[in-house]
């Protein structure tokens, strides 16, 4: 019996050292990488409302212009510029949506009336999110940058696992169930600042854990990979890609309209197209995403296709290959917070400034336990001056 007691004593001391000193020692790291992740989160939502009013047209009329014309209008208009992909939505009063990308001045979206083919905006604020998507992911230093927030990730893995063994009550009452789930607001800052890490560490553990692993998972390619072959799925991409058609210059495509018509015939209840434009000379086909939503990083309910550009059929990607796809997209999903719709991207937002607390929470909490330690030490110094003889 004192043996277990001595075993769970020295496992419960190197669990709480562990919290500790791994946290120090990337608090920073995490606090930044948590603090970048939660402002993507409605990333796409902020980027719709500054459109504004671009994002529909003026007037409805009966015939679309061909998405070809859009594109050459959008490459006269900025001829530096290099789009990537092209999104049209089912709603007819809504606008055209190009992803460009210019030298010197980063990502932006350029938006066309499908009716008159007039270019309406060029609007940047994409960009802002995509350097904060890249300061998470990197800190905007490929290569070390990237180890960096990896190692710090990993860490952030062990903190939650450890905290919420140091979290779990050696027995379970009601005073300890009062200190576990709730907060005392009415308490002093110490106490208060050690229940916002204590009580809201627990309760977002679960998102936090799911966020930290799906994090890993887009990290580190060989996990990933294993994870998509665990699931079912063959995450060898150049595989199946390489007998994709490439392009016959002698024949004539069809109209990219008529790829997306047929998409959204195939998929009634979607509304939004794209086609993704960087192969688009070299390929044979279409790479066409249909979904409920299709943003800078939110993507809802999506469904792939790769369609034969000159033939319009569809082509036969094998099972467990577009099963990776899914599969890999769904990581995203996950960890973007879009698995579950708008509540889902609220509750990653939320878990997103939790976690970004958790770091500055954890060190006060040491920061006034050593400052306690010291205290009596001082006094006890003063006190032994006091008392000795002078000379």
């Amino acid at each position: 019996m004192n043996k277990a007691k001595s075993k769970k004593s020295i496992f419960s001391r190197v669990n709480a050292w562990l919290h500790l000193w791994t946290g120090i020692f990337a608090g920073i790291i995490l606090v930044f990488v948590a603090l970048t992740g939660t402002i993507v989160v409605y990333g796409d939502e902020i980027i719709e409302w500054s459109a504004g009013k671009v994002r529909y047209v003026e007037q409805v009329q009966p015939e679309r212009l061909p998405v070809e014309t859009l594109i050459a209008n959008v490459n006269k208009a900025y001829p530096k510029a290099k789009l990537s992909e092209v999104t049209v939505y089912k709603d007819p009063e809504r606008t055209v949506r190009f992803r460009v990308f210019a030298p010197g001045k980063g990502l932006a979206f350029a938006y066309a009336d499908p009716y008159t083919g007039k270019v309406l905006k060029y609007d940047r604020t994409a960009n802002f999110f995509y350097i904060m998507a890249h300061l998470h992911a990197s800190l905007l230093w490929h290569g070390p940058g990237s180890w960096i927030v990896d190692i710090a990730t990993i860490i952030f893995l062990i903190e939650l696992i450890s905290g919420i063994i140091l979290w779990w009550p050696a027995k379970w009452n009601k005073h300890t169930r009062d200190a576990s789930f709730k907060i005392k607001w009415k308490a002093r800052f110490k106490r208060v600042n050690y229940d916002l890490h204590n009580v809201l560490g627990f309760y977002s553990s679960i998102l936090a854990l799911t966020l930290t692993v799906t994090g890993l998972l887009i990290a580190f390619h060989p996990l990933a990979e294993s994870t998509v072959k665990l699931l079912g799925g063959d995450p060898d991409h150049k595989k199946w890609e390489a007998a994709l058609p490439k392009a016959d210059f002698t024949r004539t495509a069809i109209a990219m309209n008529t790829t997306l018509e047929q998409e959204f015939k195939r998929h009634p209840g979607q509304n939004a197209g794209r086609i993704w434009l960087y192969r688009l000379d070299s390929a044979g086909y279409f790479l066409v995403n249909t979904g409920t939503k299709l943003g800078l990083k939110s993507v809802e309910n999506s469904r792939l296709a790769f369609i034969d550009k000159y033939s319009g059929e569809d082509i036969h990607i094998p099972a467990k290959g577009l099963k990776g796809e899914y599969i890999e997209n769904y990581i995203w999903q996950l960890h973007m917070g879009t698995w579950m719709g708008p509540v889902g991207k609220l509750f990653t937002f939320i878990c997103g400034l939790i976690c970004t607390s958790l770091p500055i929470t954890g060190f006060l909490i040491w920061w006034h336990r050593g400052r306690k330690k010291k205290k009596p030490v001082q006094k006890k110094q003063v006190l032994q001056q006091e008392l000795s003889p002078q000379i």
